[in-house]
């Protein structure tokens, strides 16, 4: 009998085992196959989308999308510019992390003051596209292993364009495109220096801050943006 039972027990285990090696296995080939599609197709959609609209229709609000996807050959220069800048200089040099900005940010968030991130745009694109916006730790284990199969599947280009495309620019506003239009009256091509700098200091916290609502903190991290540009000077892609 106790052999019996040990079997039986033996039996269970090695299911389950099979069962996780094969959710496991799935949710590679799946989470693979969604990097590669984003690839090459424009991501009209991402989850923080429906998220904001599912807020804005529990306040009793109109749920508002504006959002217009443009290749990066149809975006300014200086908007890159400004996002490197203003978001991560290493973008081009980087495999998706900023381990001096991690440090320099787990040193800084130890004194309790305030909480600083330390998240490149790759990373940014990864939780934007492919996530939701939590501090829960699994949610951060994915967005690191989102971040790699990026880096890894993408060009920086790419990266580039997605981010400029996917994130949270105001109240239902999303991507370069609709904030241009909406803002300045004009098409992401058409943003000059000062315009893209504007947009991309509000991207820490696009709802509180906007280009036409600068708080002091974002007047603040304009001018270290505009400064930014002049020394990268340009974005060279490969």
């Amino acid at each position: 009998m106790a052999k019996q039972k040990g079997s039986s027990k033996e039996t269970v285990v090695g299911r389950i085992t099979i069962w996780l090696l094969k959710l496991l296995i799935a949710f590679f080939v799946l989470s693979l196959a969604g990097v590669l599609f984003y690839r090459f197709v424009p991501v009209y959609y991402t989850p923080l989308m429906f998220i904001r609209m599912y807020e804005q229709h529990s306040r009793g609000e109109k749920t508002r999308l504006d959002h217009q996807w443009v290749p990066i050959d149809k975006i300014s220069p200086n908007v890159p510019l400004a996002a490197m800048a203003g978001e991560d200089a290493k973008f081009l040099d980087h495999n998706g992390f900023d381990e001096k900005a991690i440090v320099k940010a787990i040193e800084h968030n130890k004194k309790g003051k305030s909480v600083h991130g330390a998240s490149t745009i790759t990373q940014q694109v990864a939780k934007n596209v492919y996530l939701f916006p939590s501090r829960v730790f699994l949610r951060k284990g994915l967005e690191v292993y989102f971040t790699m199969l990026i880096e890894l599947c993408w060009s920086k280009e790419r990266i580039m364009e997605v981010y400029l495309n996917s994130i949270e620019m105001g109240d239902g506003i999303y991507g370069i495109e609709a904030a241009a239009k909406h803002y300045y009256g004009c098409s992401a091509s058409e943003l000059n220096k000062k315009q893209a700098a504007t947009i991309v200091s509000c991207f820490p916290s696009p709802i509180k801050r906007t280009p036409d609502h600068m708080t002091k903190e974002a007047l603040r991290h304009r001018r270290q943006i505009l400064k930014g540009m002049t020394y990268l000077k340009s974005v060279k892609f490969d």
